[in-house]
C-alpha cells in the first residue's frame, strides 16, 4: 500500500478527500511556521541576539520579563556571559532588550509550532481524520520538534562557557534539523494532496525523479555548508565575487591538519566549499530543467521545475549580494529563507515527478 492510500484507509467514506485536504492544509501551515522560524533564527544570529537568554525554560520562559525587577534580573544573568564580558561590556538595559526580543520571539515561535501541531493532531485523531495506523508518523514529527528545541539549547549552551559565540557545528545541526522537519511536513502534505502514485512510470520519468531527489540532497548539503559559513563568520572573510582574495582557488585552502579539520575550522575552505556547491547547482539545475522541458511531463512537474530554476537564480543573486555588502541583516536573513524555499521546491519537483 502506498503512502497516500495508507492515509486514506482510515477516512470515512465520502469524506476522505476533504479530510486529507484539511490535514494537508494543517501540515502546510506548520511548514510555513517553520519557514518563519528559520528566517527569524537568521535575524537572531545576525544581530547577535541568540545568547541573550541564558536559561532554557520551556514552560516558565513562555512569558517575557514583567516589570523592571524581572528585566534587571535577566540582564544581570546576561552580564555574566562571555558575550557581555568580551563583546558587549557597557551595554545598557534598553540595548539588552533590543537583542532579548529577537531571541524571545524565536523561542516563542518554536513553542507556537508545538501547539499548532499538537492540538490539531489530537483533534484530527479523535475525529478519525487521521487514521490510528498513521498516528506513529505524526508522533514522530512531534518528537522531532521536541528534539529540535533541545538541540537549540545545546547550541546556545556552547556560547555561554568560554567563547562569545555558539559552536558552528551545533549551529549546522540545529539548522539542518529545521530543514529536515520542514521536509517531513511538506512531503507528508504533498502525499495527502496528490493522486495515487502511477502504477508504472516511464524510464525517463523515473530518472528525472531520482535526479530531483539528488538535487534535494545537494541543496541540503549546501544549507549545512552555509551554516558553517555563518557560524565561523567566514562570510566576512572574503567579500568579493567570483574571486577570493584575487584568486578563484585562494591561498590557505586545506592548510590545516588533519585534512578534514579544514571542512569545519578553516575559514577559507568553509567559504570556498559553499561557493563550489553553489557553482555546481548553477550548472546542474539548468541542465535538469532542460531535460524536464524535453520530456513529456504533466503540468504540475513542469510548473515545479520552472519555479525551481527561477528560485535558484534568486537565491544565487541573494548569496552574492549578501557577500558583496558584508552580510547585512536583511539580506542575510533573506538568503537563509531563500535556501528553505529552494529546498522546498526541489522536494515538490521530486514528488510531482513521482505522481500522476
Amino acid at each position: 500500500m502506498n503512502t497516500t492510500s495508507s492515509f486514506a484507509s482510515g477516512f470515512a467514506s465520502g469524506h476522505s478527500d476533504a479530510a486529507r485536504r484539511q490535514v494537508a492544509f494543517w501540515l502546510l501551515v506548520c511548514a510555513a511556521l517553520v519557514f518563519v522560524m528559520v528566517v527569524v533564527g537568521g535575524v537572531t544570529r545576525l544581530t547577535r541576539s541568540g545568547l541573550s537568554i541564558v536559561e532554557w525554560q520551556p514552560i516558565a520562559g513562555t512569558l517575557p520579563p514583567l516589570g523592571e525587577t524581572a528585566w534587571q534580573d535577566m540582564f544581570t544573568k546576561y552580564q555574566a556571559t562571555p558575550e557581555y564580558v568580551k563583546v558587549n561590556r557597557g551595554m545598557s538595559l534598553d540595548e539588552f532588550k533590543g537583542i532579548f526580543w529577537w531571541e524571545y520571539i524565536h523561542r516563542l515561535i518554536g513553542r507556537t509550532i508545538g501547539l499548532v501541531f499538537f492540538l490539531p493532531f489530537v483533534w484530527f485523531l479523535a475525529k478519525r481524520q487521521i487514521p490510528w495506523s498513521a498516528a506513529p508518523k505524526y508522533v514522530g514529527i512531534l518528537l522531532l520538534g521536541g528534539a529540535q528545541g533541545a538541540i537549540g539549547w545545546w547550541m546556545v549552551k556552547s556560547g555561554l562557557v568560554d567563547l562569545p559565540r555558539v559552536s558552528h557545528v551545533r549551529l549546522a545541526i540545529h539548522l539542518g534539523m529545521a530543514f529536515f522537519i520542514f521536509a517531513v511536513l511538506l512531503w507528508t502534505a504533498l502525499g495527502l494532496l496528490a493522486r495515487e502514485r502511477q502504477p508504472l512510470l516511464s524510464d525517463e520519468r523515473q530518472r528525472l525523479a531520482r535526479y530531483a531527489t539528488a538535487l534535494a540532497v545537494l541543496v541540503f548539503v549546501m544549507v549545512l555548508s552555509g551554516a558553517l559559513v555563518a557560524g565561523t563568520r567566514a562570510g566576512y572573510a572574503y567579500n568579493t565575487f567570483p574571486l577570493m582574495d584575487g584568486r578563484f582557488v585562494p591561498a590557505g585552502l586545506g592548510e590545516l591538519e588533519p585534512w578534514w579539520d579544514n571542512l569545519f575550522h578553516n575559514l577559507t575552505t568553509v567559504q570556498f566549499n559553499h561557493r563550489m556547491i553553489a557553482w555546481a547547482l548553477a550548472f546542474i539545475v539548468p541542465a535538469f530543467w532542460w531535460a524536464c522541458r524535453r520530456a513529456d511531463l504533466p503540468v504540475m512537474p513542469r510548473r515545479a521545475v520552472n519555479l525551481l530554476l527561477a528560485m535558484l537564480v534568486v537565491q544565487i543573486t541573494l548569496g552574492i549580494t549578501t557577500l558583496l555588502f558584508h552580510v547585512p541583516v536583511a539580506l542575510g536573513a533573506a538568503h537563509q529563507g531563500g535556501a528553505l524555499v529552494l529546498f522546498g521546491l526541489t522536494l515538490w519537483t521530486a514528488h510531482a515527478l513521482r505522481r500522476s
